[in-house]
């Protein structure tokens, strides 16, 4: 970064400031991971100064010849790596990948079914927040209040009263499979197309560990940068049926040029979650997650379902002192990032929350195991139950520098 040092030292410092962090604390945040630095190589590439609009071999802008091939190239490997009849990798992000599916065959004001924000959905599922709520009727379903998983009885039953057009299956925190073709099946029995949000899971689907809900669904949509350790990106897979209507949908529909520096990045990343380096990580991922939550629930805490069959685990708090905001803080003191999240049946103000929300995929990454597992479900436990002793969270920041060191992010 010789160039950046010289000309802005400021925001040279500040991202130095950020590595040093990275590499010193235990990054636990569900939704993020660590780039290969390959992935850091194309992002930081000539790509970024190329305008493209349009799609390969129908550019808007000449000088396109060799972007239109790496457009290509990452649109075959997305095709071979999840079995997809269409790919398009064009979307900005997760959300604009859903709403070009939303506007690619709904018209406004049309109904979507699916899960709400505080059982595990997605702002872009149609929360009051977000753009998705002013544009189409959203009804949510949630899970059971007792297993605190998705009941598809349920489900069902509001399928048939909304009588959608399309119902989402996707989550943002839940931590159980999600069963892509019973929601398939509900949805052509309403006749309502089905739209899988795979955001959080696609390595995981990459690498084969959790079923897929490319043969069942019309849609999926996920993003490249959490479980898939790609940049930052989304991506959409459909029937070849609807290729026309979603390329219509992203551009010019739903966003302008394309990041070409993003595109590489994906292509990248499909072509090294095919290896068997990739696939390992995504089965200890799933298998350091189980771990986690086994020696949490050994120390009293609360598993939102019981436990995980993915790279999340829901801790709930109701029961502690801390709400899920102070215990987010004091953990984040100690050097262990993650982050509050409301859960089902939360009694807590959304400012607050009940839960924490704890990803294993960060640390997976950084080459941790079993071991590693516990010794961090220890650390967790240690700050929560004196959150108030900074002698406690001091040595606890030791430990965790300590630990990282042991496994370096960028060796």
């Amino acid at each position: 970064m010789s160039h950046l040092k010289r000309e802005d030292p400021c925001i040279a410092t500040l991202i130095e400031k950020e590595r040093i962090r990275i590499e010193e604390t235990l990054d636990m945040i569900a939704a993020e991971n660590h780039a290969p630095p390959s992935v850091m190589e194309v992002l930081g590439s000539i790509l970024n100064t190329k305008t493209i609009e349009g799609y390969p071999g129908k550019r808007f802008h000449a000088g396109c010849e060799h972007v239109d091939e790496i457009e290509d190239i990452a649109v075959q490997r997305a095709k071979e790596l999840f079995g997809a009849e269409y790919v398009n990798v064009q979307p900005h992000s997760g959300t604009s990948a859903n709403l070009a599916v939303y506007f690619s065959v709904l018209d406004v004001g049309d109904s979507v079914l699916s899960m709400g924000l505080p059982h595990g959905g997605h702002l872009s599922h149609g929360h009051r927040a977000s753009i998705t709520s002013k544009c189409f009727e959203f009804t949510h379903y949630g899970v059971d209040p007792k297993t605190e998983r998705l009941d598809y009885d349920r489900i069902r039953d509001l399928a048939y009263k909304v009588k959608p057009k399309m119902i989402v299956a996707g989550a943002s925190s839940y931590p159980r499979l999600i069963d892509y073709e019973k929601i398939a099946v509900i949805a052509r029995e309403v006749n309502a197309y089905c739209l899988a949000d795979m955001a959080h899971l696609a390595g995981l689907v990459a690498g084969k560990v959790i079923p897929s809900p490319v043969p069942c669904c019309d849609f999926v949509t996920f993003t490249t940068y959490k479980t898939l350790m790609g940049g930052r990106g989304g991506v959409i897979l459909a029937r070849e049926e609807f290729g026309q209507r979603l390329n219509a949908a992203v551009f010019p529909g739903c966003q302008g040029t394309s990041a070409v520096n993003l595109i590489a990045a994906k292509g990248l990343i499909f072509k090294l979650a095919m290896e068997p380096r990739f696939i390992e990580i995504q089965k200890k991922t799933v298998e350091n997650a189980k771990i986690l939550a086994q020696s949490l629930n050994a120390q009293g805490y609360r598993i939102v379902s019981g436990g995980t069959d993915n790279h999340q685990v829901l801790i709930d708090l109701t029961s502690k002192k801390l709400n899920g905001a102070m215990a987010e803080t004091a953990l984040e003191s100690a050097g262990i990032v993650l982050n509050r999240n409301v859960i089902p049946s939360d009694v807590r103000t959304p400012g607050s929350v009940s839960g924490l929300r704890l990803g294993s995929a960060g640390l997976t990454t950084r080459g941790m195991g079993h071991s590693e597992m516990i010794t961090i479900a220890g650390m967790i436990d240690r700050v929560l139950s004196q959150s108030d002793d900074p002698t406690v969270l001091n040595k606890t920041n030791h430990q965790v520098k300590k630990l990282c060191r042991r496994y370096p992010v960028y060796a």
